[in-house]
């Protein structure tokens, strides 16, 4: 019988579990995660008001509550105190990590560091309730806001930010930071690029939302279209390009509404200093660019100060060395060939990769399925041979006389429960657990 560890229970987790129990009818596998709750990003990532693309979790806890599949929550892999990954290679037959990319990329300008400039992922981290996540007042006395970045997570936050409480409040979002959203002074919001408006990552119906959102006005400048080459003609781009730059266009040419909000979505600006006045963020210096006739731009010598006590920053996804395996720094990767971890150019016996940790952090949320495919076909492949090495019968038994208790899934249907309760309490839908202690303690409480 093949026992495989997978780690890591997000998208690219569940699908490699998916893979494994669907292709073999003797696999059994272990679905370790350091959070004491299953789904990833799919939890603590997507943003509370997007109902459909969380329902995914539906999908993924079908994978989770297979007959063939366990879910160990709160178990650390490597590091301080976590499982060293030589100690799994010993319990299990083979060992997938499927860890994402958990670092920010950083502008790497003067000022990133004061108070009030964060990443976007810290942002939605403490409005999606992850325990690791601090209350850090991020929106005491800001009135506007800077979000460097034109991709989809900076829509998301930058929609987070002028959502009032009769939207926020049937979302699942913690009581903390509904407060903190639904009575905050944001009225401005500044999103920008780099590139131009044909160039932009955000997908179209995310852009879309914006121009629904009640009381907001989003505006373009005409002159940004009119200095991206490829806007003269949209026909010519790509479907997803051409629709986003209808949208642009359609905004630019229309009247603001006078709502009390604004959204102003401005490109060819690159970030040089984040700018401070007594300790902290007072606004952004942008440098004006130019297109480079490439797919580039250049600088062009003109810079524009935009006021602002906060700034996030959403320039894109690194993955961080995880202790015990190979890391190639320049990619962010764990080095591999067709999902088999590489060791100084060898292949290492029992160890792969899936997901953002294998190819980066690129493609949509199914784009983990080809992924997490190719690598279950890698491993069972090698399965004759990762047979002859013997594991024990029950890994978990092993660990538990190791001290390590993991959360079982009676714990994270406890945390559901609870969760369930708390929102029932507030008068609200469910309501996440917004730290450690709490998620626990619920996960302790699953009626045993």
């Amino acid at each position: 019988m093949l026992r495989v560890a997978v780690i890591g229970s997000g998208p690219g987790g569940c699908y490699t579990a998916q893979s494994l129990v669907e292709q073999d009818p003797s696999v059994r596998v272990d679905v370790l995660d350091r959070l004491p709750c299953p789904y990833g990003l799919v939890r603590y990532g997507v943003a509370p008001d997007h109902e459909k693309i969380k329902s995914l979790q539906s999908t993924l806890r079908g994978v989770l509550e297979h007959e063939r599949v366990r879910f160990l929550g709160g178990v650390q892999v490597g590091g301080p105190g976590g499982l060293p990954a030589a100690r799994l290679r010993e319990l299990y037959h083979a060992v997938v990590y499927c860890v994402g990319a958990a670092a920010d990329r950083r502008l790497g300008i003067p000022g990133e560091e004061l108070p009030g400039s964060w990443s976007a992922t810290e942002f939605v981290s403490w409005y999606s309730a992850h325990p690791d996540a601090a209350d850090a007042c991020f929106l005491r006395d800001v009135h506007s806001a800077v979000v460097i970045g034109m991709g989809n997570v900076a829509v998301d936050v930058a929609r987070m930010l002028v959502r009032g409480a009769a939207e926020l409040s049937p979302t699942d979002m913690p009581e903390a930071a509904l407060a903190a959203l639904s009575g905050s002074g944001v009225a401005d919001v500044r999103m920008a690029g780099r590139r131009g408006p044909s160039q932009a990552r955000f997908t179209t119906k995310e852009l879309r939302e914006l121009g629904a959102l009640p009381d907001t006005d989003v505006l373009v400048d005409p002159g940004d279209l009119a200095l991206d080459p490829a806007c003269a003609d949209p026909s010519a781009l790509p479907a997803a390009q051409r629709r986003n730059v209808e949208v642009l266009r359609d905004w630019a040419a229309a009247p603001a509404r006078g709502g009390a909000r604004r959204i102003r979505l401005s490109f060819f600006l690159r970030p040089v200093e984040v700018l401070g006045e007594n300790g902290r963020v007072a606004g952004v210096r942008f440098e004006r660019t130019v297109p480079d006739g490439r797919g580039g731009v250049l600088g062009a010598g003109r810079y524009e100060d935009v006021a602002a006590q906060l700034v996030l920053r959403s320039v894109g996804y690194r993955g961080v060395p995880l202790e015990g395996l190979p890391f190639d720094a320049a990619t962010g990767t764990v080095p591999h060939r067709e999902g088999r971890v590489l060791r100084d150019g060898e292949t290492a016996p029992g160890e792969y990769v899936a997901g953002w940790i294998k190819r980066g952090p690129t493609g949509v949320i199914g784009t983990n399925r080809p992924c997490a495919k190719e690598t279950v076909g890698s491993l069972l492949a090698d399965a004759p041979r990762l047979l002859r090495k013997p594991v024990p019968p029950d890994a978990v038994a092993a660990l538990a006389a190791e001290g390590v208790e993991p959360v079982d899934w009676a714990g994270w249907q406890a945390i559901e429960r609870a969760e369930a309760d708390l929102g029932a309490s507030l008068g609200r839908s469910v309501v996440k657990l917004p730290d450690w202690e709490t998620l626990r303690a619920a996960a302790r409480d699953d009626g045993r």
